[in-house]
C-alpha cells in the first residue's frame, strides 16, 4: 500500500457522528458543483453586488467554511480529488488531456455509496477525458462529451444521445430535478457538476487553447444585461508588478509582459456572475423539490466549486493552475437541519479531497477505502480535533494547454502562515510569500536572509507531504 494513504488511513475519522445506525434512512445527498467559480464570487462570501439568494441560503441555514482550498487548481485532476478524497498524483488524472480510460477505474465515493444501497446519479460536465459514457457507481448518468457547449448541449442520458434546446445550466438543472422526482425509497447521492463558468474556448486536437485571450462566457439570455452598471471590485495585487516572480517574468512567443494590460476585463466577469445567476436558480429549484418530496431536511446539500479564477491579479486571466490564493480559494457551503448549526462559520482549513470521506461519513459507512482526505464531520458539530491539519500540499503537472504556463509544473506547501512554491523544471524560480504579512502574495522574500529558516523547515515539510510520490 502506498505509504501516504497508509499514514493518513487513520485521518479520514469516519466516525458516523451525525447519523448513527438505528435512526432510520441514512441521508440523502446533493452536490452542486460549480466550474471555476471563485470563493469570493457570492453573496454570502461578501460580494458586493452579485445575486445569489439560494446559493447564500445554504450558507445561512448550515455552515460556511470561510479556509476551503483546492489541493490541483485544474479541472481534470480536482474532479477526481473530489470524487476520490486522493490526492493527484494517487488517483491518477494528473492533467487535462484525456484520461478517459483512467477516469473509468476511479474508486469514487458514489460507486462506495451505491454499493451500500444508495441510489445514485451523476447530472453534468465530467471532464476526466472526452469519455461521456457512463462511469462506474451511478444508477442514472447524464453527461456531455469534454468541454460541452453553453448552448443547446448534446447530452448522454444512460446510453442514448439527445440534443436539447436552451442554454445548458437551465438544462442540467432540469435533469437534476427530474432524477429526484423519479427517487423511491432508498437514500440517494445527486452529483451535479455544472459547465458554468466554463468560458467556450477554441481548443486543437492535442487540448491546447488556439487564443486564450478570446474566452467567451455565455450567460442565458435573460440575463444578459444583469450587472450592467456595477463597478467590479479588484483586489490590491491586480496593481501588482510580477517583477518578483521569475517564472511569471519569462518571455513566451509573441505573449505580451504581465501587468493591467493581460487582466481579466470587466465585461468577461459581468458575463461571469451573469452566468452564475442561472447555477443560483438552479439550487432554488433543488430545494424547492426537495420540500415538495419532504426530503429536503434529510438531505445533506453541498455548493463548493473545482478552483478559483484570475481578474488580473499578478496580471493574469484565464491561467487557472498556479497555486496563489485565487486559484486555490472556493467556496463550501454544507446544509443539514438538525445537525449542522444554522449560521456555522468554520475557520479550519478545508480540502477538495476532504468531500468524499466527510460524505461517506455522514452515510455511515463502514467500510469505507483509505484516503488522504479528512471527514470534515467534526467541524460541522462544532468541535476541533487537536491534531487537525495546518498545513497541506498543492500540486500542479505541465501540461501544454496554455503557453504562458508551459514548464510551470510545481509542488507547493501552504500553512497558516507561508506559502512555499517549488517549480519542477524551472531552475531558479521557486517562491516564498508571508500570508501573514502579505496576503495579497505581491513579495517573494525567497532571497531574503531571514527568510532562511522557514524555507528550511518548508522544503523538509513539502518533502514529507510529497512522500512517495
Amino acid at each position: 500500500m502506498r505509504p501516504l494513504i497508509v499514514m493518513l488511513l487513520s485521518c479520514c475519522g469516519l466516525s458516523a457522528s451525525l447519523c448513527p445506525a438505528g435512526e432510520g434512512r441514512r441521508p440523502n445527498m446533493v452536490i452542486v458543483l460549480v466550474d471555476d467559480l471563485r470563493w469570493d464570487e457570492l453573496s454570502c462570501t461578501g460580494h458586493p453586488f452579485v445575486r445569489t439568494p439560494n446559493i447564500d441560503r445554504i450558507a445561512r441555514e448550515g455552515a460556511r467554511f470561510r479556509n476551503a482550498f483546492c489541493t490541483t487548481p485544474l479541472c481534470s485532476p480536482v474532479r477526481a480529488c473530489l470524487l476520490t478524497g486522493l490526492h493527484t498524483h494517487h488517483h491518477g488524472i494528473i492533467d487535462n488531456t484525456n484520461r478517459s480510460e483512467q477516469s473509468h477505474k476511479l474508486q469514487t465515493f458514489p460507486l462506495v455509496l451505491q454499493q451500500s444501497g444508495y441510489e445514485t446519479a451523476y447530472v453534468g460536465k465530467w471532464h476526466m477525458g472526452n469519455d461521456d459514457s457512463a462511469r462506474p457507481g451511478f444508477d442514472h448518468w447524464v453527461s456531455m462529451k469534454g468541454q460541452g457547449t453553453s448552448f443547446d448541449p448534446v447530452l448522454n442520458i444512460n446510453g442514448e444521445q439527445t440534443r436539447f434546446q436552451g442554454h445548458t445550466t437551465d438544462v442540467l438543472n432540469e435533469q437534476a430535478v427530474k432524477f429526484l422526482r423519479g427517487t423511491g425509497r432508498r437514500p440517494f447521492c445527486l452529483y451535479v457538476a455544472h459547465k458554468a463558468l466554463h468560458p467556450e474556448l477554441t481548443q486543437r486536437d492535442d487540448g491546447s487553447i488556439t487564443d486564450p485571450s478570446a474566452a467567451r462566457f455565455l450567460p442565458a439570455e435573460r440575463h444578459r444585461t444583469r450587472y450592467a452598471d456595477a463597478a467590479i471590485p479588484r483586489r490590491l495585487n491586480v496593481m501588482d508588478s510580477p517583477d518578483d516572480k521569475p517564472a511569471l517574468r519569462r518571455r513566451i512567443g509573441n505573449l505580451p509582459p504581465l501587468g493591467s494590460a493581460t487582466a481579466t476585463s470587466d465585461a468577461t466577469i459581468r458575463d461571469r456572475l451573469r452566468m452564475l445567476a442561472a447555477v443560483d436558480e438552479g439550487v432554488g429549484l433543488l430545494l424547492e423539490e426537495l420540500s415538495r418530496l419532504k426530503q429536503l431536511d434529510r438531505t445533506v446539500f453541498v455548493f463548493t466549486s473545482d478552483h478559483g479564477y484570475w481578474y488580473g491579479e499578478h496580471g493574469l486571466s484565464v491561467e487557472r493552475r498556479l497555486p496563489y490564493e485565487e486559484g486555490i480559494r472556493i467556496p463550501l457551503l454544507v446544509r443539514f437541519p438538525g445537525r449542522i448549526k444554522a449560521g456555522r462559520l468554520i475557520d479550519e482549513c478545508s480540502l477538495s479531497i476532504d468531500l468524499a470521506p466527510t460524505l461517506l461519513d455522514l452515510a455511515n459507512v463502514k467500510s469505507a477505502p483509505a484516503m488522504d482526505g479528512r471527514s470534515l464531520v467534526p467541524l460541522l458539530m462544532g468541535e476541533t480535533p487537536v491534531d487537525w491539519r495546518a498545513s497541506f500540499l498543492i500540486q500542479y503537472n505541465s501540461d501544454t494547454v496554455f503557453p504562458r504556463v508551459h514548464k510551470m509544473g510545481y509542488r507547493a506547501i501552504r500553512t497558516r502562515r507561508w506559502k512555499y512554491v517549488r517549480y519542477l523544471e524551472l531552475e531558479g524560480m521557486d517562491e516564498l510569500y508571508n500570508l501573514q504579512a502579505d496576503p495579497y502574495e505581491m513579495e517573494n522574500v525567497i532571497d531574503q536572509p531571514n527568510s532562511a529558516a522557514v524555507l528550511k523547515r518548508l522544503q523538509s515539510e513539502l518533502d514529507e507531504l510529497i512522500g512517495s510520490e
